[in-house]
């Protein structure tokens, strides 16, 4: 059996253990946290390369990307420092292929491709995939890295706007230490702020940790597009009116693993022992019939 598994930064109580049969092919997937602790972190990586046949790296990214540019995060990279043998990834791979689909692979659950007068992302720095998604349909679309990531209450209105934003930030990003590019939290935290953004808006997009901590608690009528939601998080979104929960990847055994772990899955099932190109990940996510997980959660 192959194995795939996640080390993340994040809380050890969303860990998760399960097996998936990709056409007749059993691969083990484990996610691991260790609770912000990043020497503990550098420890497993190290410990289990050369182990496992891929490794991911979870609740933060190794690089950010804008157009053809790639920006590292130096301080996400310490973290497999040590790691030689063993294919790692951040889930950037599929972040930039499966979700920037999503609405194109969600079409039959939903009854085609669904339209929005207004759309909000509180983060799309590390998700432009999604943010080109949402961009495609719907009218009017505000990203909220401004006011989240520099809590600077600015609104950035489009993708226009949204990339020159990023053409000056990523440069700086490259350079913050963890505390800056981690957030750390199990998601239980809740401090509700620029609500107008969340109100206004018809379709909510982005990660579910980071949502969970700033988003109202009413969500009367809205769609969300997250990732990484367990069943109580799903009760969570129910209790607050949401109306329609995408995950952009699927669910096993009640829960959707992030994007990370995913793409760690499909690197396994090829076997290549290497990271995959955009263009393999597509073609396995149509090999395999990958799909988001459509949920009505409210009338």
């Amino acid at each position: 059996m192959k194995r795939a598994v996640s080390v993340s930064l994040g809380s050890s109580s969303r860990n998760k253990h399960v097996i998936v049969n990709f056409k007749g092919q059993e691969i083990s997937l484990k996610r691991i946290g260790t609770d912000g602790d990043v020497p503990a972190a550098q420890r497993l990586f190290a410990e289990l390369d050369g182990k496992v046949d891929v490794l991911s790296v979870g609740g933060v990214d190794l690089y950010l990307y804008l157009d053809d540019r790639k920006y590292p995060l130096y301080a996400a990279l310490k973290l497999v420092k040590d790691v030689h043998q063993t294919p790692v990834v951040d889930g950037s791979g599929l972040k930039h292929t499966l979700e920037r689909r999503v609405f194109e692979l969600a079409a039959p659950q939903l009854g085609g491709i669904p339209h929005f007068r207004t759309a909000f992302v509180p983060m799309a720095v590390d998700r432009v995939g999604l943010a080109q998604a949402v961009v495609a349909i719907a009218d009017e679309v505000i990203f909220g890295d401004f006011m989240f990531g520099l809590g600077l209450p600015i609104a950035l209105k489009g993708m226009r706007a949204l990339r020159r934003a990023l053409r000056l930030m990523l440069p700086l990003v490259s350079h913050f230490p963890m505390r800056l590019i981690f957030y750390g939290g199990s998601g239980a935290e809740h401090e509700p702020r620029f609500l107008r953004y969340w109100q206004n808006a018809e379709l909510i997009a982005g990660d579910f940790l980071f949502m969970r901590k700033y988003m109202p608690e009413d969500l009367r009528g809205k769609t969300i597009i997250t990732n990484t939601t367990t069943a109580e998080n799903v009760e969570l979104l129910r209790a607050r009116g949401v109306k329609l929960l995408i995950t952009t990847t699927p669910r096993y055994e009640g829960r959707s693993f992030g994007t990370n772990m995913m793409e760690a899955a499909l690197i396994a099932y090829a076997g290549l022992g290497r990271v995959l190109t955009h263009a393999e990940l597509n073609g396995l996510i149509d090999e395999l019939e990958l799909r988001p997980t459509v949920e009505r959660l409210n009338p």
